[in-house]
């Protein structure tokens, strides 16, 4: 029977014979005879290159055509070496099997040598799925032209980049000029994103009530106020640009979704998005978020949830910047960022762990109405609660993975925005809610917060003082803080529309009325009948305060958050963060404005005293009258005289601080005026915790002041360390609570602001949330201004900051397969030396020498000799020498005779080191380990000397080297075996050779410890050490100079403004050291 032959389309297929490894494309006739001749390719098992589905792993990186797909990484990474050459080691190959997806099937075809044969394209066949119109591989069924591209790329990682050229190939080349593209700023049309990562651009109402998204997409206006999307004229007709009509405002939002499942796309980042539950230790101390009672309670409350510890908890942060950098310029950009809590504290914050989720646009603050920007971010939190498909490049497979919002982070203004709660007025505190306490000032015209007698005991003495406070008794107890079940109760029954109506015009004449009658009321002079006319308490002026607004508690709740749309939001412990770091910028203001009497700043005018008549209370400090009719301000026990303000103002002009410490305050100290000026956030950090106790100990204008700065610093100071023991907390709250009643004493009511107020808060949600340096704003601020630094084009800043910052993320994943300095590998500025180097150096005192290394022939014999004693004295491994060596001393002596330990010391000092040499001889070495025979050896006459050195994340700078600089780096101390802390500066730092192993020690000058002439703790305890009192200053021999490198902590010295040649010491952690309670991790690099 014959068979009717059927027409052939004229179409070209791939060959899937073992010669083409289906890189070949045909004509139906030639692919027949090839697989007569040469058979099918048994490996070619699933057909995805003729029709069968294809199946990548789900995660999303690269964005193509609209598809999304994860990168999962091998654990090991190959480098792809260019053909015929050496080449760099960066792991192209390991980045096209993470951005194609490629498992270990596919090891055989990248691994594969190709040739230019390989692969041929003809450019009049079309793969299916392709759009024949636009020429598009990536179509529905996209497999075929993605296995091209993946082809193409896999031959141009292999390819040189011309020839002759070893060091790049095609593909690192331009990979590695797209980093130096977002590293030095070149502009976007310079090179094509390589990696396409993408954002979304949604319109939004001009007057933030709705956006264009979902099933308003393609609305021409806004459904709740009418406006148009687009920007029109004064016709209000659309204003075409080009043929195309431009928006008004416009979101751009980065898809969340993709961005946390690629914090699994390799083994080192899925390894660490873990270590909160396999790497944290769990001794009972606050460390990191997952210590903290709101990361356990969800956990309790979600154990569905909290059983995979690859789930991700996360933080939320926004906040506006300018970014013109120009204030003259108002305009209003508010990034929003997200924190994935699961990382490890030296990660955790850094800038390339933080993922921008939206730019919000300008030229205004969204205000109140942020929730209608956050909603396409809810909708993915929602679908992430849910679980998204998600493959895990550690564990070879895929799993649901989950997230959840913990809480979010931001100054005062922007906590109002997202949590709702009107931050002003007589209820601005949120944690207390309608339970705030305060009361308007008459004068002033500001809140007052006072009422922190309600944290204490009830059976205090300060409840029953009325007069040295408020003028009342205290019968109430501290309110509890506000909880997400009470906010919704609260929220019952009420309707809020969101969006910017217009505002009503209010007449010029009648904004100048009012002004004018203003003035006059701020200008009214104190009188007789003022002074006697009968006072009201602070309750009843809090009551007509109410009743004279007409607002009932509630009413501070000014909307719904969109985050109760999370089903967990409401049950959240700690929902909105005070920050700690404006909180402690404005306490510090308030201190030093009032204390300097600072025009601007000051809490003591004569408004302020003029309030304590009213109030009725404290009438010491009542303004008096004078025979000319001029109205004058008693000293209060804060006022400072001209000459203890210039004291104060050269202590902080003159005091030197390590190098990364602080910035140069020195800067702001108007000697000529004696204020303090343009102070940042780290300056107020620095000045209130350790250098305004300082300068203040010698000039302060009463002691009520003194211990209440110093209360303050110590508070400060426990509440921002990186660990916390849960068992000092309940002290630390005591603590600020008397600080706190304190401060009522002495200072106005007008100094207490809400934000001093928010002290009282600060220990309960450190007790929740863990360390303050996860929820404070310091590094979000860092963030938002390299964020700032995009802006390229004035015109459009925001969508200029969004292609910057899909650059910079593209190569912040790249950046993982490069070789050379990238933003994971570029050193810290106090770096670690290799453990290669640390082998060599005994004592653990290799470290990373700064400066010339200056080489001398013959040391000082002496110097020599001391600094050899030492080292053989200190070390452990000699110990049964130095047993031994005593036991035959001592055979030598009577047999009465009872060595003291000055005299066993003296023995070995003058003696140990010949009979160590001379026993190793004896000897021969036998039996003797290496280290050992090098040590009896004695040193190498000839050492190498530094002027400065890091270890142990300090920097020390010799005597010399810090001489003329801004920064002091010299401050030593060494805890030595008997507990006493011998304090010093450095003055040489010698490396010793003992064949081939070497030390360091640094030799310093030591200050008396043992005598109250050379130390002294004074009645505000702080130590003081005199520099006139030396001690083994390596004069004599029998003097101890040297220490190892390793044993020293870094302090700073500022001198006494009143008692010449005394020096205060103050002690600090290095920044980039974490104690995790077995080991410190190092910091890795911004």
């Amino acid at each position: 029977m014959t068979y009717p032959r059927i027409p052939v389309p004229r179409i070209r297929i791939r060959i899937r014979i073992p010669v083409s490894r289906n890189r070949i494309t045909q004509n139906f006739d030639r692919v027949k005879t090839h697989l007569r001749c040469a058979g099918i390719l048994q490996s070619y098992t699933k057909w995805i290159h003729h029709g069968e589905k294809y199946d990548p792993p789900p995660l999303v990186f690269a964005h193509v055509s609209g598809n999304s797909m994860n990168i999962p990484i091998s654990s090991v990474r190959k480098s792809c070496v260019v053909e015929g050459g050496e080449g760099r080691s960066d792991d192209m190959e390991g980045l096209l099997n993470a951005a194609f997806g490629k498992e270990d099937s596919y090891e055989s075809l990248s691994s594969a040598s190709i040739n230019d044969d390989d692969i041929h394209f003809d450019s009049n066949s079309v793969e299916p799925g392709m759009d024949e119109d636009e020429n598009n591989t990536f179509g529905d069924d996209h497999i075929g032209g993605e296995q091209d591209m993946f082809t193409s790329l896999l031959k141009d990682a292999k390819t040189k980049l011309y020839h002759g050229c070893d060091k790049f190939s095609r593909l690192s080349f331009l990979v590695n000029l797209y980093h130096l593209k977002c590293i030095h700023g070149w502009t976007q049309e310079s090179f094509t994103a390589l990696l396409g990562l993408d954002y979304q651009k949604i319109h939004a109402c001009p007057k933030d009530c709705m956006l264009f998204r979902g099933d308003r997409a393609n609305q021409e206006s806004c459904h709740v106020c009418g406006s148009s999307r687009w920007i029109t004229d004064k016709n209000g007709h659309p204003i075409n640009s080009e043929g195309k009509k431009k928006p008004a405002k416009v979101l751009r939002y980065f898809l969340l979704i993709p961005r946390i499942q690629r914090l699994f796309s390799t083994d080192q980042t899925s390894g660490e998005m873990r270590w909160h539950e396999e790497g944290r230790t769990k001794d009972g101390l606050l460390r990191h978020p997952a210590d903290g009672e709101a990361w356990k309670d969800f956990s309790a409350r979600f154990p569905s949830f909290s059983a995979d510890a690859r789930n991700v908890r996360l933080g939320l942060a926004s906040d506006g910047f300018n970014p013109f950098r120009n204030m003259s310029s108002k305009h209003s950009t508010w990034p929003v960022m997200l924190i994935p809590y699961n990382l490890p504290p030296w990660i955790c914050m850094k800038q390339t762990s933080l993922i921008l989720s939206m730019i919000i646009p300008g030229p205004d603050s969204p205000g109140n109405d942020i929730d209608i920007y956050l909603e396409p971010l809810v909708d993915e939190l929602l679908q992430l609660w849910e679980g998204v498909e998600t493959y895990d490049a550690s564990a070879r497979k895929k799993f649901s993975l989950r997230a959840a919002l913990l809480w979010t982070l931001n100054d005062f203004p922007a906590l109002a925005y997202l949590y709702g709660w009107s931050t002003g007025g007589k209820y601005a505190c949120p944690s207390c809610a309608t339970l705030t306490k305060s009361f308007r000032l008459k004068k002033g015209g500001k809140f007052c917060y006072m009422g922190h007698r309600r944290w204490l005991p009830r059976d205090h003495k300060y409840r029953e003082l009325n007069s040295q406070f408020d003028g009342t008794e205290e019968k109430e107890i501290a309110p509890k803080t506000l909880n997400g079940t009470s906010v919704l109760r609260m929220l019952e029954g009420r309707v809020f529309v969101f969006g910017k109506m217009a505002k009503k015009k209010v007449s010029v004449a009648k904004m100048a009325k009012k002004k004018k009658q203003a003035k006059n009321k701020s200008n009214e002079k104190g009188s007789n009948r003022e002074l006697k006319r009968k006072r009201k308490t602070c309750k009843e002026k809090s009551s007509d305060n109410a009743s004279k607004s007409g607002k009932k508690p509630e009413d501070w709740l000014k909307k719904r958050s969109i985050f109760f749309k999370l089903e967990y939001w409401e049950l959240n412990k700690l929902r909105h963060n005070l920050d700690v770091m404006h909180i402690e910028k404005n306490v510090c203001d308030n201190l030093i404005g009032t204390l300097l009497d600072i025009s601007s700043k000051t809490k003591d005018d004569l408004n302020a005293r003029l309030d304590l008549v009213d109030i009725g209370i404290r009438p010491e400090l009542h303004p008096t009258v004078d025979d000319k009719g001029k109205q004058i301000l008693p000293p209060a026990p804060f006022t400072m005289s001209r000459e203890n303000k210039e004291i104060l103002c050269s202590v902080i002009q003159n005091i030197k601080t390590p190098d990364g410490y602080a910035s140069n305050i020195s800067r702001c100290v108007n000697m000529k005026d004696c204020t303090l000026n343009g102070l940042k956030s780290h300056d107020c950090h620095v000045l209130l915790e350790d250098i305004l106790p300082i300068a203040l100990r010698s000039c302060y204008p009463s002691k009520a002041v003194m211990h209440i700065v110093n209360g303050l610093a110590r508070f400060f100071k426990k509440l921002c360390s990186k660990v916390i023991d849960v068992s000092e907390l309940a002290e630390l709250q005591q603590s600020i609570v008397m600080t706190l009643c304190d401060m009522e004493r002495v200072f106005l009511p007008s100094f207490f602001t809400v934000m001093v107020h928010l002290l009282v808060h600060l220990v309960e949600e450190v007790k929740f949330g863990g360390p303050v340096h996860y929820r404070w704003m310091y590094p979000l601020e860092r963030s938002f201004v390299r964020i700032k630094a995009l802006v390229r084009n004035r015109a459009y800043p925001e969508g200029s900051i969004a292609e910057g910052y899909i650059a910079e993320e593209c190569l912040t994943y790249c950046s993982r397969f490069l070789e050379g300095s990238t933003r994971f590998t570029r050193a810290p500025r106090n770096p670690e030396p290799s453990d290669n180097i640390k082998d060599i150096y005994m004592f653990e005192s290799a470290g990373e020498p700064i400066g010339k290394a200056i080489t001398i022939g013959r040391f000082d014999n002496q110097l020599l000799v001391q600094a050899h004693r030492y080292v053989l004295r200190h070390c452990d491994e000699l110990e049964d020498f130095r047993k031994e060596f005593l036991d035959e001393e001592k055979r030598k002596l009577p047999h009465t005779t009872n060595l003291k330990q000055s005299d066993v010391d003296r023995l070995i000092n003058r003696s140990f080191a010949d009979w160590l040499e001379q026993k190793v001889l004896q000897n021969g070495g036998v039996d003797i380990d290496e280290k050992t025979r090098a040590l009896a050896a004695k040193p190498n006459k000839t050492v190498v000397c530094y002027s400065g050195y890091i270890i142990n994340g300090f920097r020390f700078h010799t005597m010399m080297r810090e001489a003329g600089r801004s920064t002091q780096n010299s401050g030593v101390v060494n805890i030595a075996d008997d507990g006493v802390n011998y304090y010093g500066r450095l003055s040489d730092i010698v490396e010793l050779s003992y064949r081939k192993y070497k030390v360091v020690l640094f030799r310093c000058d030591w200050y008396d410890v043992h005598h109250k002439a050379g130390i002294k703790k004074d009645e505000f305890d702080f130590t003081l050490v005199n520099f006139s009192r030396k001690i083994h200053s390596g004069d004599k021999l029998d003097h101890d100079p040297f220490v190892f490198s390793s044993q020293v902590e870094q302090v700073f010295y500022a001198e006494d403004a009143k008692a010449k040649g005394w020096h205060v010491v103050t002690r600090f952690k290095p920044r980039d050291i974490f104690d995790m309670g077995v080991e410190q991790q190092s910091n890795e690099t911004e």
